[in-house]
């Protein structure tokens, strides 16, 4: 959800949550196929379940072209920056974990996952019961929004084809996308909708609630933008992926080296 699905490793917070960016789930340990797998078959249950959610998110109308489009624009960007900017350095996906969280950094990514995402699919789904069209079309496109960054990071963390960087940059984009987004979100429930005087105390409940979420939800992804993501996540990505870079280019350089020298041995014990 901002980065915790890397940021603690494939399964801390967040993170093999991934965020959902949150999500936690546990897979069950079966042998590998031999044909090495598909992608389907990598993906784990809580992927499916976002991959669903997805769909009948950008079937319902919902979601504004922009955001529809956004997903599609990222994942070719991340594509492209992973073959032509910062390739992998051949690492395995184990030895890609970027930031290791502390038990406060845990506690919050358990907040970040309860306010963007389990709250605002409660508030879509209480907005689809009480026939709530305005608060469904307002906090839908947030949704989405988090819904595919959750599944790309899942994705990706699995592969040792992406570096660091490029793994850092996939909250990073979404989460500065989706800050646009609940600007949106916040205007729509504290300007746009306004209540009838006589308005029922569970009206004005739900009204506030929706008030305070969309607050809630811009607060969060800011100080996560501007106080981890920004400071800390991608600076550490690019001081790992440098090392590494540097740690594999040592290593050639070695082997080169002592290539060069069993040569020359064997040269000279062929000339005597």
């Amino acid at each position: 959800m901002s980065g915790e699905t890397l940021a603690v490793s494939p399964g801390s917070g967040l993170d093999r949550t991934t965020t959902p960016a949150p999500n936690s789930v546990q897979r069950h340990h079966q042998p590998p196929p031999a044909t090495g797998g598909t992608v389907m078959g990598s993906l784990r249950v809580i992927e499916l379940q976002l991959v669903a959610f997805i769909m009948v998110l950008s079937a319902s109308g919902l979601v504004p072209l922009l955001d529809l489009i956004f997903p599609a624009f990222a994942s070719a960007y991340i594509l492209a920056l992973s073959r032509l900017a910062f390739p992998a350095n051949g690492k395995t996906s184990e030895s890609l974990e970027i930031f290791q969280g502390s038990r406060f950094f845990r506690m919050y990514v358990i907040v970040g996952t309860t306010v963007g995402l389990f709250l605002p699919l409660a508030y879509i789904l209480g907005g689809f019961a009480r026939g709530d069209e305005h608060a469904v079309r307002s906090a839908t496109p947030h949704l989405f929004l988090l819904s595919f960054q959750i599944l790309t990071e899942n994705i990706i963390s699995g592969l040792s084809l992406f570096s660091p960087p490029v793994r850092a940059l996939v909250p990073l984009l979404y989460t500065v996308r989706r800050i646009f987004v609940d600007l949106d979100w916040i205007q729509d429930v504290w300007i746009n909708k306004t209540l009838p005087a006589n308005a029922a105390l569970q009206d004005v409940a739900w009204h506030w609630f929706g008030k305070v979420l969309a607050v809630a939800n811009l607060t969060y992804f800011c100080i996560n933008l501007f106080g981890f993501l920004l400071p800390r996540f991608l600076p550490r990505a690019f001081e790992r992926y440098f090392k590494d870079r540097d740690e594999v280019r040592s290593k050639m350089a070695e082997d080169k080296h002592s290539a060069a020298i069993n040569d020359s041995q064997n040269s000279d014990k062929k000339a005597n």
